[in-house]
């Protein structure tokens, strides 16, 4: 019996990228051929996490703040959730990660790209995602799509150079680690998307 290793895949992309629907879709495939999936978020993904979550997307603070409660967000996420499925051999799917801060606090905030990367090291040491898949859309085509669809947290409250710097964000981490991240152009059809996604997954034989 072949046993499917356990990976790690992130989900990344500014709000209304379209991340969120293919996600289910991933995991039913990786299902389909024999590998147990956990499926989870951030901020979020426990107890904790989910409250420090609230706070984050409705609490007014300062960009300081709001890294620091991401980050222990996510430290209780990867001690919690993340680090265990992945010991037991599950393959962990994951909207949003460290990626996420990069792009958020670092790109978007203009906050301290060094005391994020220090932050990243003390919270989860050299783990990283196996693969991340960038969901890469225009600000301005992602502000449309999130206004017909929900009503808007603090984050998706910013203006559109906010989310032009958050997209910058992602493409550096892109450019830093471009065997890990994987640019899909999510301005396209729905099933033109989940083409890339599949092309992405078969070039790696997953």
């Amino acid at each position: 019996m072949t046993v499917t290793p356990a990976r790690f895949i992130t989900f990344e992309g500014i709000d209304g990228a379209g991340k969120s629907t293919h996600i289910d879709a991933v995991a039913q495939r990786l299902r389909d051929a024999g590998a147990p999936v956990v499926c989870t978020r951030e901020p979020g993904g426990t107890a904790l996490a989910e409250t420090l979550r609230e706070l984050i997307l409705h609490s007014p603070m300062d960009a300081l703040t709001e890294a620091l409660l991401v980050f222990a967000a996510r430290r209780d996420h990867l001690q919690q959730v993340i680090s265990p499925a992945l010991a037991r051999g599950e393959t962990v799917l994951c909207d949003r990660f460290t990626d996420a801060s990069f792009a958020y606090q670092g790109g978007g905030r203009g906050f301290d790209f060094e005391v994020l990367t220090r932050l990243e090291h003390w919270v989860h040491g050299g783990l990283q995602p196996d693969l991340t898949i960038w969901f890469d859309l225009p600000a301005d085509v992602a502000a449309e799509r999130r206004a017909a669809a929900r009503v808007p947290d603090r984050f998706e409250q910013q203006d559109q150079a906010f989310f032009e710097r958050v997209r910058h964000g992602y493409e550096a981490r892109m450019t830093a680690s471009p065997q890990r991240v994987v640019r899909i152009d999510s301005s396209l059809p729905r099933d033109a998307v989940w083409r890339q996604i599949v092309g992405t997954l078969e070039a790696r034989q997953w």
